[in-house]
């Protein structure tokens, strides 16, 4: 059985990687990135490294050719570009006669009003519509996406948001990823739909046990929409990303990401890692 990762070399791609060479041997894996001198590492391990860049489907051609089971790990840029990119693959896919795709989405997507789930939305309609058996990951927040207040805190700053007491399903990337590898390695994952949280929590909440792992207090300030845009321009950020930004601000305070389940746990086997664990990660203790 040939599993093929894409993006393999980017933060969720490597970590999948690496928690399917624990338990699966090397030569039946296989990775699609768009650099392969920056999988070399990979290859000495004896990963079957291969050419894949969404901007060029015909070397996807080649890349996903004799693969069995697929994880398409969605990609960066723009909602049109991603949405062409991910189709790009799931008709290569489709062409290859990759027999299971295994695709990263978000929790709810259906509904979900982050600007981003139009992408996933897209993508699970288009795997549906390929026919291939697949299993969508729908990931919720990872607490990476954090990492900036994490260190912004060890400075003295304060916890800034502006998403009142909603609530969101933190879990880290590396949980994400080997739920990820169990599917993917998995047996009786066909045409499943796993929303993957981990234990809600406000941003309150979260910021207290930064204060713990940092032993300080933490002061954590609820501003309104214009408020967290001033803040956010003040440290430098380009217009874009402001706006970006207060969206998914506005979009998790109306509870996008309040997904309460278990199922990360239950494909992971064991508990999720303790968040304390991922923020001194994050800050390097």
């Amino acid at each position: 059985m040939k599993i093929l990762v894409t993006g393999a070399t980017g933060q969720l791609g490597s970590l999948v990687v690496e928690a399917l060479l624990k338990n699966n041997s090397a030569k039946d894996v296989a990775v699609s990135v768009r650099n392969p001198e920056k999988a070399e590492a990979l290859r000495t391990q004896g990963v079957d490294v291969r050419h894949g860049n969404f901007d060029q489907p015909e070397t996807l051609e080649k890349a996903f050719a004799g693969v069995d089971r697929l994880l398409l790990i969605s990609t960066d840029g723009d909602n049109e570009t991603r949405i062409r990119q991910h189709q790009a693959a799931i008709d290569t896919a489709k062409n290859a006669g990759v027999g299971f795709i295994a695709y990263t989405s978000v929790v709810n997507a259906e509904k979900n009003t982050l600007s981003l789930a139009e992408v996933h939305r897209a993508t699970e309609k288009a795997i549906r519509e390929s026919g291939i058996p697949y299993s969508f990951l729908r990931n919720n927040w990872y607490l990476e996406n954090e990492a900036g207040s994490v260190q912004a805190a060890t400075q003295g700053a304060p916890w800034v948001h502006a998403t009142n007491n909603s609530q969101v399903g933190w879990a880290t990337r590396s949980d994400y990823a080997h739920a990820a590898a169990a599917v993917l390695a998995g047996e009786g994952h066909e045409n499943t739909v796993y929303e993957l949280s981990g234990k809600l929590r406000t941003q309150a909440e979260l910021a207290a046990i930064v204060g713990e792992v940092l032993g300080q207090e933490i002061n954590v300030q609820n501003v309104d929409d214009a408020a967290y845009a001033d803040i956010m321009k003040g440290a430098g950020l380009p217009d874009f990303v402001v706006s970006m930004l207060v969206d998914m601000q506005s979009a998790i305070r109306e509870g996008a990401l309040a997904v309460e389940s278990d199922t990360l746990e239950k494909l992971l086997g064991r508990p999720a890692q303790p968040l304390s664990e991922g923020i001194k990660a994050i800050v390097g203790k």
